[in-house]
C-alpha cells in the first residue's frame, strides 16, 4: 500500500520530550543505556511539548550547511530484508558522503540499527529502540575527542587544522519509516547559545557528551514523510567551521507521529557515525 508523502495535509503535530537540566547546577549526565523496566538513569528531566512537525519535503532550502541535514535518494544493494552488509554498506556510504559533501577523508566509526518493539522495554546496544528525546549527539568537546579516539595519532594535528564534521546518514531498512519517523530542527530557527546544554553520556567503560535541547517555541522542526529504504537523510552534528556561516548542528529525535497509517509496520533504520575531513 502506499500513501501521500506531500500534500497541505502532510504536516502534523507530536509530542516531543525535551531536556530540562538539573536546577541546582549539577552537572547532566545520563546512561547510554535504558534497564530492563525501560529507564535510562539520568540526573534531570525530559518534559513533552506538542509542537506543529511539518513536512521538509515542502520545503525547498533544505541543505547540510543551511538546515544541518539533506535528504537524499540513493538505493543501497547493501541491506536486504533488514539484514546488512557492514562492510560494504560502510564503503558505499563512505562513497556517497564525499559525493555529496566535497569531503577529501572520510571515516565511518560506527553504526545502530533500531527496531521498534513496543513489547520490548530494555534499549541495549543489541536492542536499540527509536530514540524519543531532542537531542545532537556530539558537542565540541566530544567531537575533538572522537578524532583522538578513531584515528591514528599521527593524523590527528593535521585533521583536526583543517574543516572537520561530524555526519550521520540515516536510512530506512526494510520498509518506508511512516511509524516513529525522525524528526529534524532547522538550525537557523536555533539558539545555539541556549537552547543547547552539554549532557555527560555514561557508557559501561567511558564517558561522551552530547547536547540536549531545550523547548523553545521559535524553533521550527519538520520530517520527511514516509521516507523509504531508497533515502538517506545526512545529519550534521558538528562543525568546526563556527564562525556563523554555515550551520554547526542539527537536533533531532524520532516521534509518535498521529498520522501513521494504522497498518504500518514498526520502524527500522540504521544510521551510520562519520568524520568527515576536508583538505
Amino acid at each position: 500500500m502506499s500513501y501521500t508523502t506531500t500534500g497541505p495535509s502532510t504536516s502534523t503535530e507530536a509530542e516531543i520530550p525535551f531536556g530540562a537540566l538539573p536546577e541546582n547546577g549539577e552537572r547532566a549526565w545520563a546512561n547510554i543505556n535504558a534497564d530492563a523496566t525501560g529507564q535510562r538513569l539520568r540526573n534531570y528531566e525530559m518534559v513533552p511539548h506538542t509542537i506543529p512537525i511539518q513536512n521538509w519535503r515542502e520545503s525547498k532550502d533544505i541543505a547540510l550547511d543551511v538546515t544541518g541535514f539533506q535528504l537524499g535518494t540513493r538505493p543501497t544493494n547493501f541491506i536486504k530484508d533488514g539484514e546488512v552488509d557492514v562492510e560494504n554498506y560502510y564503503q558505499e556510504s563512505i562513497n556517497l558522503i564525499k559525493e555529496i559533501t566535497g569531503a577529501t577523508r572520510v571515516e565511518l566509526f560506527d553504526h545502530t540499527i533500531r527496531r521498534r518493539r513496543p513489547e520490548v522495554l530494555e534499549d541495549t546496544p543489541d536492542k536499540r529502540q527509536p530514540v524519543a528525546s531532542a537531542h545532537v549527539d556530539q558537542t565540541p568537546k566530544s567531537a575533538e575527542a572522537r578524532v583522538h579516539r578513531h584515528l591514528p595519532a599521527e593524523d590527528v594535528p593535521k585533521l583536526l587544522a583543517n574543516r572537520y564534521q561530524l555526519i550521520n546518514l540515516w536510512r530506512p531498512i526494510r520498509h518506508p519509516a511512516w511509524d516513529w519517523p525522525l524528526a529534524l530542527c532547522d538550525y537557523r530557527s536555533v539558539d545555539a547559545q541556549k537552547d543547547v546544554q552539554p549532557v555527560a553520556l555514561i557508557y559501561p567503560d567511558r564517558e561522551g557528551e552530547t547536547y540536549s535541547v531545550q523547548f523553545n517555541p521559535n524553533q521550527r522542526w519538520g520530517y520527511f514523510r514516509g521516507m523509504s529504504p531508497d533515502e538517506f537523510v545526512l545529519i550534521k552534528c558538528f562543525d568546526s567551521i563556527r564562525d556563523g556561516s554555515v550551520a554547526q548542528f542539527t537536533p533531532h529525535t524520532g516521534f509518535a507521529d498521529p498520522k501513521t497509517p494504522q497498518d504500518a509496520p514498526f520502524r527500522e533504520s540504521i544510521e551510520l557515525r562519520a568524520l568527515v575531513f576536508y583538505d
